[in-house]
């Protein structure tokens, strides 16, 4: 700002500084240094007499990322004065509302003063459109217009990427390379990366990992903790761990997603090792990390290690634990069988807890099967949010866990009565490029019958290995014959015979699966490793299990 204001003091000792050419370009000197410069950069407009288009842009310009409310509010009052914007005001104020993730409706304004056919204009409505998430009306902008660039394909794939169209966004990108000689950036490739890390699909991802190399693209920071999270998600820590060591440079966002990765990969010791590595390199961790870190130790059971990063926090960086940070925590206590000390930790919290880490707590209370603080929790929970159906479900499983079927019952009913029903169970397995979902009981799939002929061949030949359904899952009371039918049919077991009907060779069957796994599944995939010599990837509601020759990656703790 010291040369900004040295302009300034030589304008006012040469008498320009009531000069309106000159206020203009004093206020365009401030916009580069926002947001320090903004309470300046509105002193100087106000000094503007009658300030035209330019100034207004000038000013919006300003706030358009750093104070994006301000820069809208300076839109509409410059619709007020009289003054009209032009094609340079719009991917300003487009800008901010993408920010807000409002203003949708200066489409019809934009239209009205007839700039649908800048390039400019229509790449920020694009942009706008998708961060509202109306993605058929950004299609329909894109299709409409009558030259693209760069920009206008990256700003539609990137709209179909944060909106859960990963195979759309694939889609678009083959026609940009089909029908255009456009080349793409890294932005495009950051949401061509994000699309593929929504759908899981590791071949995609490594097709997109190569052609990153082709193509000559540099392992920035941005590419390269992009794609650590991309092979972290998509069920891959080995390939996640080999972009970070190639990377030239990192920062600390690159550390926290490779951590998050061994977390939810169940490399809990690793991801320890990492992060005290990662302090030593000189870099600080921010709240992403502490919550990557104390995942780490709650999926590994490490109690100690996660109170001593927990205490640190506030002792070592002076900074007060966030909610998701006292929801950690709660996991990790509730998951080691602490049950009256997550319950504690709770009640003893400076911050008051929401429904989701009273739901936590719950989780454990039903895993471990603590019918009476059960039913403490949901009473905390019933005053937060008393309408959710996971909430219901663990309670009655509680109950049927321990044999307790006229209270089960009663819950059950009053879902009824409040009209509360359960979130179905599904498990998702990609072949050939083409997804497939089974639910339990499953009859609706077009190989259903050989799919249920192999299971049941399955079933046979683990049995005579010494396997034994485990019934404790089947929170019901009917006879022990029925649990086991039940359980032979859970979706995750579909998905996995259809698998290994059709996965060629000995490439890894990988299921994702909406809820958390059953023990029951659990021993299943494990013989199934075993017997059958194949990798068995499945990921459910909380992490990921790898089986392999009879062993799982959770180390029987999940």
């Amino acid at each position: 700002m010291n040369s900004v204001y040295k302009l300034h003091i030589r304008f006012i000792k040469t008498g320009l500084h009531k000069d309106h050419f000159a206020l203009r370009q004093l206020l365009l000197s401030a916009v580069p240094l926002v947001p320090e410069s903004l309470p300046y950069a509105r002193s100087v407009f106000d000094h503007i007499p009658n300030p035209d288009t330019f100034s207004w842009n000038t000013l919006i310009r300003a706030h358009s990322r750093a104070s994006p409310c301000e820069a809208l509010s300076f839109f509409h009052a410059m619709h007020r004065n009289g003054v009209s914007p032009d094609h340079f005001t719009f991917p300003f104020v487009l800008k901010a509302c993408a920010l807000l993730q409002r203003g949708q409706e200066l489409h019809t304004l934009i239209l009205k003063l007839g700039l649908d056919s800048d390039i400019f204009v229509m790449n920020a409505l694009i942009h706008l459109l998708g961060c509202c998430g109306l993605v058929n009306i950004a299609l329909k902008v894109f299709e409409e217009m009558t030259r693209r660039d760069l920009v206008s394909w990256s700003s539609l794939i990137a709209c179909f990427a944060n909106n859960g169209f990963g195979h759309e966004a694939f889609a678009v990108f083959r026609e940009m390379q089909v029908t255009t000689d456009i080349i793409p950036d890294e932005v495009m490739i950051v949401s061509l990366i994000s699309a593929v890390s929504s759908l899981g699909t590791l071949e995609l991802g490594r097709w997109l990992y190569v052609f990153i190399y082709r193509n000559g693209f540099d392992l920035t920071i941005l590419l390269g903790t992009s794609l650590i999270d991309m092979f972290s998600r998509c069920g891959s820590i080995v390939e996640a761990r080999r972009v970070f060591d190639e990377m030239p440079t990192r920062n600390v966002h690159t550390w926290t997603a490779l951590i998050n990765g061994l977390a939810v990969h169940g490399q809990s010791r690793e991801a320890l090792r990492m992060f005290y590595e990662m302090k030593r390199s000189g870099l600080q961790p921010d709240c992403v990390t502490f919550i990557g870190v104390l995942l780490a130790c709650s999926h590994g059971g490490l109690v100690e290690y996660g109170c001593q990063v927990f205490a640190s926090i506030r002792n070592e960086y002076d900074v007060e634990p966030m909610l998701e940070h006292y929801g950690c925590m709660v996991d990790l206590l509730g998951r080691a069988g602490m049950l009256t000390e997550a319950y504690d930790f709770l009640k003893k919290m400076p911050i008051r807890p929401n429904s989701i880490l009273w739901r936590t707590l719950l989780g454990a209370c039903a895993y471990h099967r603590n019918v009476h603080l059960a039913k403490r929790v949901k009473e905390q929970i019933s005053e937060l949010d008393p309408n959710h159906d996971g909430d219901y479900v663990l309670l009655s499983n509680v109950y049927g866990g321990v044999g307790r079927w006229t209270e089960k019952a009663g819950v059950r009913n009053l879902m009824e009565v409040r009209m509360i029903e359960k979130k179905p169970g599904c498990s998702l397995i990609e072949v050939d490029q083409v997804i497939h979902e089974f639910v339990a009981g499953d009859y609706l799939h077009s190989q259903s019958k050989e799919i249920r002929e192999f299971l049941c061949s399955i079933i046979k030949r683990l049995r005579v290995m010494g396997y034994v359904p485990d019934t404790s899952n089947v929170l019901f009371d009917i006879e022990e014959e029925e649990k086991e039918h039940n359980l032979n049919y859970h979706s995750e077991k579909l998905a996995v015979a259809f698998g290994l009907l059709n996965v060629c060779g000995r490439k890894a069957i990988r299921v994702t699966k909406n809820l958390r796994i059953c023990q029951d599944c659990h021993c299943f995939m494990k013989l199934v490793s075993n017997i059958y010599n194949r990798d068995i990837i499945v990921r459910d509601r909380n992490r990921f299990h790898h089986f392999s020759k009879g062993i799982c990656s959770c180390k029987e703790y999940w």
